[in-house]
């Protein structure tokens, strides 16, 4: 997706996973993630909570309140939209500025929610049996190694969109098209499909430890 909207190369890695793995973990990543694998693991806590009916319908719920919150977000409202609504209209001159914001505080939505539940549910792996318990503390150690990883990488896409926007505002300006023609509501669009597709890449942990509990 985002070679096709910008002018990002972005080829398939031909490296294994235990290659790149070694080019992203230092030495004591290494050191606890070799730990997790071959130690024993830790006694869960007794109080901690049974996987459930009600962690697959908190899955669920969450999911979706991130969607409609994307769906529904107000700096990705089109044009006609904004004129049915009696909203004010965009100055597509100075019109990536607040997309950007509303980016960057959606992105953080998703961080929260997604590492709350990945918590969640590693806790649940904890006390279903020894093999899921070495599973969960895996899962700890890798999202500590690699979500700094992530996180840089996923933190350019702001960047990456407004050179994109940029690119399609000049395009208009020069073919003399009015600023609030329907590029700018393709933009809006895209962006939003930037946006979840960032969702599912970071949902994909916590259905992996969905899947590990259903089948414990």
């Amino acid at each position: 997706m985002l070679t096709r909207l910008t002018d990002v190369d972005a080829p398939q890695s031909g490296a294994s996973l235990p290659d790149r793995l070694s080019h992203w973990l230092d030495w004591k990543q290494a050191i606890a993630l070799s730990t997790a694998l071959d130690g024993k693991p830790a006694e869960p806590a007794d109080d901690l909570p049974a996987f459930g009916q009600a962690a697959e319908d908190e899955y669920l719920r969450s999911r979706e309140a991130l969607v409609q919150a994307i769906a529904n977000d107000r700096a990705f409202v089109t044009a006609g939209q904004r004129e049915a609504q009696g909203m004010p209209s965009l100055d597509a001159a100075n019109d990536y500025a607040p997309l950007r914001q509303r980016y960057i505080a959606l992105q953080r939505k998703i961080q929260a929610t997604t590492g709350s539940l990945r918590g969640d549910l590693r806790d649940m792996l904890a006390q279903a049996s020894p093999g899921m318990a070495r599973l969960a503390e895996v899962d700890a150690v890798m999202e500590m190694a690699l979500s700094p990883r992530e996180q840089s990488l996923l933190s350019k896409l702001p960047t990456l969109l407004g050179e994109y926007f940029d690119s399609l505002r000049q395009r208009a300006q020069t073919n003399g098209a009015d600023p609030s023609a329907a590029w700018l509501d393709g933009f809006r669009k895209d962006m939003q499909s930037v946006l979840l597709a960032e969702l599912d890449v970071r949902f994909q942990p916590v259905e992996g430890l969905l899947a590990a509990l259903r089948a414990s």
